[in-house]
């Protein structure tokens, strides 16, 4: 299955429609620009002007620890992984938006950042995380109002699945940053992160346990910062003043005090684009982006944020949707660098020794969803190496889709339990079991 899958994804990545795909704008969180595309991770998001409408409140009592249909095994550790029912397993693997827990809300409607958001948990998302118990969310500006809602959403949200999730954000200081920019908070504002690291690493650090410790007083665990990419391409219109430096080693030194600062609080951070966004010109929100280097190339320059990063103790790396065709075999030629075994597996877990959580880019950007459906992007994804699946278009196509896989045989058990144990013991490093 591996073998037809990989040669169907890199039949659709070979199209034309996908190399007609890449054109401007970002990756994960881009700069603002005049109109923001749908599916936009990272774009800023301002604030709606109305709450969404009101629910019922979910009740403050804990679901039944076992919502999947599978028994678990018996074992004194709760959170072990042979006490995890294969829906719980599967789930683990999977960080959404808080609204994809209500199935009643379009695609169109997640990806929108002025249409409103929910802002409480409600009766309707806890039936969802019951049949669908996710290991993760993250929030965004329109999941965000004020102190008070925030410390009651992340505190439902933390006591609403019997394995504690990931409550994420993405908060980098400068252009993207969710809280900050929640005026009422009164938090501190950075310019970006450039000029900041135009200041030394000694800035660096101080930003990210800044950053860190109020992420943590309301309520996250998980930071997707900082941003690992080296801004080499003037063209580029995600990254810019979102990396430290145009200069390999410049930046390395400051991820490397960023992810110091973040451990220093015990907030989770995150690497991102790995193999590195900086060099590319186009926008993966909207199509597939590309660089041209080599992987000789990138060692020299993209790869030396990262490698501090994990050298410095990173608990997760972030891959983008970056297509890499000179760094890659030639059957990978045309796959998002998501789905690619090369860069994943052989690259970044191989050869730069990273042994934590790899997660993809959002899997509801427009250089995953014009090609894949939520299933195959999930499979694709999983085989490459990736432990965790970051917003698919489609929660329930993409979590069937897997459950079907394992059941199946089509994707072993044993790689499913190895991803489960790599996130529980992420969430035991933070506190969380």
């Amino acid at each position: 299955m591996k073998h037809s899958l990989f040669c169907r994804l890199a039949a659709l990545c070979l199209a034309p429609a996908v190399l007609a795909a890449c054109a401007p704008p970002a990756s994960i969180e881009p700069t603002q620009t005049p109109a923001p595309p749908a599916s936009q991770e990272l774009a800023a998001e301002p604030a709606p002007t109305q709450a969404p409408a009101a629910e019922e409140p979910a009740p403050a009592a804990e679901p039944d620890p076992t919502p999947a249909e599978q028994t678990p095994a018996e074992t004194d550790d709760p959170w072990a992984v042979d006490s995890l029912t294969l829906e719980e397993k599967v789930g683990q693997l999977f960080l959404i938006r808080p609204d994809a827990l209500d199935l009643r809300i379009t695609q169109e409607e997640l990806d929108d950042p002025y249409a409103d958001g929910v802002t409480e948990l409600t009766a309707t998302m806890q039936e969802t995380l019951a049949q669908y118990p996710v290991g993760g969310v993250v929030l965004f500006g329109k999941n965000l109002r004020n102190e008070e809602q925030i410390r009651n959403f992340t505190a439902e949200l933390g006591r609403a699945t019997r394995v504690p999730m990931f409550i994420g954000v993405d908060e980098e200081g400068g252009t993207v940053s969710r809280l900050a920019k929640v005026e009422s908070l009164g938090l501190p504002q950075y310019e970006s992160a450039a000029a900041v690291g135009a200041q030394g690493t000694d800035a660096v650090r101080d930003m990210s346990v800044t950053i860190g410790g109020y992420l943590k007083d309301y309520g996250f665990n998980l930071d997707f910062a900082p941003d690992a990419d080296v801004n080499t391409n003037p063209d580029n219109p995600v990254i810019g003043t979102r990396a430290f430096s145009s200069d390999p080693d410049e930046a390395a030194a400051s991820v490397q005090a960023a992810v110091e600062g973040f451990n220093e609080t015990g907030v989770l951070c995150s690497l991102k684009h790995f193999p590195g966004h900086g060099d590319t010109a186009e926008d993966s929100h909207l199509g597939v982006a590309s660089t041209t280097r080599t992987l000789d190339e990138m060692r020299g320059g993209e790869f030396k944020p990262f490698a501090a990063g994990i050298e410095a103790g990173v608990p997760m790396v972030m891959v983008g949707h970056i297509t890499a065709p000179n760094a890659v075999p030639a059957e990978e030629a045309g796959l998002p660098a998501t789905f690619s075994h090369t860069l994943v597996t052989d690259v970044l877990r191989n050869e730069l020794g990273f042994d934590g959580l790899i997660v993809t880019d959002s899997m509801a950007m427009g250089a995953i969803t014009e090609n894949y459906t939520a299933g195959e992007a999930a499979l694709a994804a999983l085989e490459a190496g990736v432990d965790l699946l970051l917003m698919p278009a489609g929660l329930p196509e993409a979590f069937d889709a897997v459950v079907e896989a394992v059941e199946t045989g089509v994707w072993p058990e044993s790689e499913l339990n190895a991803r489960v144990e790599r996130v529980l013991a992420a969430k035991r490093a933070a506190g969380l079991l």
